[in-house]
C-alpha cells in the first residue's frame, strides 16, 4: 500500500543560525511518516507528511523545540514586519545608551563625580532589554545542550554586568569621586576596584548592528518571488455572449476566450483562436526578436502583444502558469543556498567551547593552588570578559558597510555577507546574451542599396512607412533614420501585413517594407548583389528587412542586437580572474555562435528557456564547478537563484536583480570583473578581521587567566581590536574598477 505524502511549507521564527535550523530539521524528520528540510536564510521549512499527520503536530513539535511555526500568510507581502521593527528599536535605543558609557569609560577627563552610578543607569537597559535576543537565545541552547556564539555573548555581557554590579556595591568601585586612568600595565588585583560596564553595553550594541545587517538582507529574500507576481496582467477583457467584460485575473477560467490588444500583457497562457500579432516574449525566452503568432499558436502570460488585436483561449491559469512555476524555480533555487552562514558562526562551533573550558579551568587552578575565591572567581570572569567577541561583531558589518559603500559608488550592489563567501571558489561565469552581452535593443546597422539608388533616400522611405509600425524592428529603423537624416516624411494608407511587413505611401510612392515573400507578392524580387546581402545578414544571425517602391527593389535594411563594445575586453578579464565563460542564451543557435564568437566564448547553449537555464546551471555545479551567473531579464530569475553567485544587470528586470546576489547598476560587463574583485576583496578583509579580533581575544585570556588583566588593559585592547577592524574595513575605500579609463 503507497502512502501519499502532503508538502506543507512552514514560516519558522525564533532562529538564530543555522545550528537552529538543524535542531528544527532533525526533530521533525524524527516524527514518523515526516520528511523535513529547514531553510535558514529564508526561514521556511518544506515539510512533507503521510496521510494521517496533521499539519497542527508539526507545529506543535517546532513550538517544543523552542520556536514558532505558522502555515505562511496569504495576504501578500509584510510591509511592517514587527519583529524587523523591534531589531531596529534595540539597535537604536543600544546605541544611543551604550556610546556615552564607552566614552566615559576611555576618556578620563569626563569623568565626573559619580560616572560610574551613571554609567550603570545607562548601561542597565542596553544589557536586559537591548540584549533580549542573545540571552533568550543562549537559554534555549542551554536547554538542548548546545552552545554557539550568543551563548558566549550572553554569558560574556551578563558576566562583565553583574562583575561590574557587584564591584560597585561590594568593592571600592562605587566610592564617589573614583575614576579609571587610562593605563598600560599588568597588574594582579581582586577586580573589586574595576566596573566593565563599557564591555557589557559596546558588546552589545556593535552585534545588535550586525544582527540588524542580517535581518535587513534576510528580509529582502522574497522579493523576488514578489517582483514575478508584478509583472502578470491584473485584470482582463472576457468574451462571454459575444461581450467583452472588463474583470479581475481572478475571474477568468480555463476555457475562456479573452481580448489582447496591442501593447497590452496577455493575461495568461492559452491558444491564439483568432488574429496574428507579433509578441515580446524576452522576458521569459531572452528572445531579441518578437515572436510572430497566428492562430493554433501558444502564448504564455505576463508576455506583451507588440502587433494586431488577438483573441486568446486560456489554458492554464494561476499555479499552473509559466510565470508561477518561474517563481516556483526561484523559490526552490533559494532554498539551496540554506547552507550559508556568517563565518562567525563557524568560528564560534570552536572558539565558545574553548573559552568557557579555559575559564573552568581558571577557576578550579586558582581554587587549588590556594589563591582565594575572590581571586579564582575575578580571573575567570575575568577570561569570560576578554573573551567577549566585541570586535568579532563589527568583523563582519564595518568591512560590508565599507565594501558596499564602495561598490554602489562603482555601480556595484553587494546584497549581503553571504554572498560573498562562493566569490572566491567560482570558477565558472555563464553569461546570458541579450542585455548582458548585448545591448538588449535593436539598432540599425547597415543600409545596402541596389545599382543606382542613395542609401539615404532608401532609408527615408522605409523609415517613413515603418514609422507608422510598433514592431521593435520597425522602432529601430525609424531611430536609425532619424539620428542619420533627421525629420521624416508622412506615410498615406499605411497597412501591416502581420508578420511579414509593412506598406504605404510617402511622398507620392508606393512603398513597401518587408520580408522578399512580401515583395513577391508584388512580383518583386531581389537582385542578386541585394540577395547576397539579405542572406549575408541573415548567416550573421542579424534581421534583413528589403525596401522597395514604384515596381523595384531599392535596398536592404539590417538591423540586430548589437554587443556590447566593452563586452570582449570584459570577458578577456573574466578569464584573467580565473573564471570560464559559458554563453547561455534563449536566442537561435546561429546567433548565439555569432556573438560567441566576437567576444572570445568557446562553450556556447542557445535555445534554452528558464528551466533549461537552471539545469544547466545544476549540471555545472554537479560537475563540481562552482557557478556565477550574469543576466538581466526575468526568464534569468530562477538561473540567477541557482547559481551560487547571481550577478543581475541594473539595466534588466526587477525580478532579475531581487533574485541575484551582485547587482550591477551600470549596464556594462565590466562591472561583473568589478563585482567579483570587489567580493573577493570584502571577504578578505572580514577574514582578516575575524582573525585579528579573534587574536586579541585569545592572546588576552592567558593575562586573564593569570589574574594580571588590568581591566584598563582590557579595555584598551578591546578598543584597539576595534579600531583596527574599522580602519582594515576602511583600506577598502581605495578600491578600483578595473575597467580601462576610457570606459569609467
Amino acid at each position: 500500500m503507497t502512502t501519499t505524502a502532503t508538502p506543507y511549507d512552514l514560516e519558522i521564527g525564533g532562529m538564530t543560525c543555522a545550528s537552529c535550523a538543524a535542531r528544527i530539521e532533525k526533530r521533525l524528520n524524527r516524527m514518523d511518516g515526516v520528511s523535513a528540510s529547514v531553510n535558514y536564510a529564508t526561514e521556511k521549512a518544506h515539510v512533507e507528511i503521510a496521510s494521517g499527520l496533521d499539519v497542527d503536530d508539526l507545529i506543535a513539535e517546532v513550538v517544543r523545540t523552542g520556536y514558532s511555526a505558522a502555515l505562511p500568510r496569504t495576504e501578500g507581502p509584510d510591509r511592517g514586519d514587527p519583529a524587523y521593527r523591534l531589531l531596529r528599536l534595540r539597535l537604536i535605543v543600544a546605541a544611543a545608551l551604550a556610546v556615552p558609557v564607552i566614552v566615559l569609560a576611555m576618556a578620563e577627563p569626563l569623568q565626573f563625580a559619580g560616572w560610574q552610578w551613571a554609567s550603570l543607569v545607562l548601561a542597565t537597559p542596553v544589557v536586559t532589554w537591548a540584549a533580549w535576543p542573545f540571552h533568550r537565545a543562549a537559554v534555549l541552547n542551554a536547554r538542548h545542550r548546545a552552545v554557539t556564539m550568543d551563548t558566549l555573548i550572553s554569558v560574556g555581557v551578563t558576566a562583565a554586568y553583574l562583575w561590574s554590579l557587584y564591584a560597585l556595591i561590594f568593592g571600592t568601585a562605587g566610592m564617589w569621586g573614583m575614576t579609571h586612568p587610562f593605563r598600560f600595565t599588568i597588574e594582579r588585583g581582586d577586580g573589586l576596584g574595576s566596573i566593565y560596564l563599557e564591555v557589557a553595553a559596546g558588546v552589545t550594541m556593535f552585534l545588535l548592528l550586525g544582527r540588524f545587517l542580517e535581518q535587513r538582507s534576510k528580509r529582502r529574500a522574497g522579493a523576488a518571488l514578489r517582483a514575478l507576481g508584478e509583472l502578470g496582467a491584473k485584470d482582463v477583457s472576457i468574451l462571454r455572449d459575444g461581450r467583452e467584460e472588463r474583470m479581475p485575473l481572478e475571474s477568468l477560467v480555463v476555457g475562456d476566450v479573452f481580448v489582447v490588444r496591442p501593447g497590452e500583457k496577455i493575461a495568461t497562457d492559452g491558444i491564439v483562436h483568432d488574429g496574428a500579432s507579433a509578441v515580446d516574449a524576452s522576458m521569459l525566452t531572452g528572445e531579441s526578436v518578437p515572436i510572430e503568432v497566428r492562430p493554433g499558436d501558444s502564448v504564455t502570460g505576463a508576455t506583451v502583444n507588440v502587433g494586431g488585436r488577438l483573441l486568446v483561449t486560456a489554458t492554464r491559469i494561476g499555479a499552473d502558469t509559466q510565470l508561477a512555476r518561474m517563481a516556483t524555480l526561484v523559490e526552490e533555487a533559494q532554498s539551496g543556498k540554506a547552507d550559508a552562514q556568517r563565518l562567525a558562526d563557524r568560528l564560534s562551533s570552536v572558539f565558545v567551547p574553548l573559552v568557557f573550558a579555559a575559564a573552568a579551568i581558571t577557576l578550579a587552578v586558582w581554587l587549588l593552588i590556594g589563591g582565594g575565591a575572590a581571586a579564582a572567581f575575578t580571573a575567570a570572569v575575568a577570561v569570560l570578559i576578554i573573551a567577549c567577541p566585541c570586535a568579532l561583531g563589527l568583523a563582519t558589518p564595518m568591512a560590508l558597510l565599507v565594501g558596499t559603500g564602495r561598490g554602489a559608488q562603482l555601480g556595484v550592489l553587494i546584497k549581503g555577507p553571504e554572498v560573498l563567501e562562493s566569490t572566491r571558489r567560482v570558477d565558472t561565469i555563464v553569461l546570458d546574451k541579450t542585455g548582458t552581452i548585448t545591448s538588449g535593443r535593436m539598432t540599425l546597422l547597415d543600409v545596402v542599396p541596389a545599382a543606382g539608388e542613395d542609401a539615404a533616400e532608401v532609408l527615408r522611405l522605409a523609415a517613413a512607412v515603418e514609422d507608422a509600425s510598433e514592431h521593435p524592428i520597425a522602432q529601430a529603423i525609424v531611430r536609425g533614420a532619424t539620428e542619420r537624416i533627421g525629420d521624416l516624411p508622412a506615410v498615406a494608407d499605411f497597412q501591416n501585413v502581420r508578420g511579414r511587413g509593412v506598406t504605404g505611401v510617402v511622398d507620392s510612392h508606393a512603398v513597401i517594407a518587408g520580408r522578399p515573400s512580401l515583395l513577391e507578392e508584388w512580383a518583386l524580387h531581389l537582385d542578386a548583389d541585394l540577395a547576397a546581402a539579405f542572406d549575408r545578414a541573415e548567416h550573421e544571425a542579424r534581421t534583413a528587412v528589403a525596401v522597395a517602391w514604384d515596381g523595384r527593389v531599392r535596398g536592404v535594411l539590417v538591423v540586430a542586437d548589437q554587443v556590447r563594445p566593452t563586452s570582449p575586453e570584459a570577458v578577456a578579464a573574466l578569464r584573467r580572474l580565473g573564471l570560464t565563460p559559458v554563453l547561455l542564451t534563449g536566442d537561435n543557435e546561429r546567433t548565439a555562435r555569432q556573438v560567441a564568437e566576437r567576444v572570445g566564448i568557446d562553450r556556447v547553449r542557445a535555445g534554452v528557456l528558464p528551466e533549461g537555464k537552471v539545469a544547466e546551471i545544476v549540471s555545472l555545479q554537479q560537475q563540481g564547478r562552482v557557478v556565477a551567473m550574469v543576466g538581466d531579464g526575468v526568464n534569468d530569475a530562477a538561473a540567477l537563484a541557482q547559481s551560487d553567485l547571481g550577478i543581475a544587470m541594473g539595466t534588466g528586470t526587477d525580478a532579475a536583480i531581487e533574485a541575484s546576489d551582485l547587482t550591477l547598476v551600470r549596464g556594462d560587463l565590466w562591472g561583473a570583473v568589478d563585482a567579483i574583485r570587489l567580493a573577493r576583496r570584502t571577504l578578505g578583509t572580514i577574514r582578516g578581521n575575524l582573525f585579528w579580533a579573534l587574536a586579541y581575544n585569545v592572546a588576552a585570556i592567558p593575562l586573564a587567566a593569570l589574574g594580571l588583566l588590568n581591566p584598563m588593559l582590557a579595555g584598551a585592547a578591546m578598543a584597539f581590536s576595534s579600531v583596527f577592524v574599522v580602519l582594515n574595513s576602511l583600506r577598502l575605500r581605495r578600491f578600483r574598477t578595473a575597467a580601462p579609463a576610457a570606459l569609467t
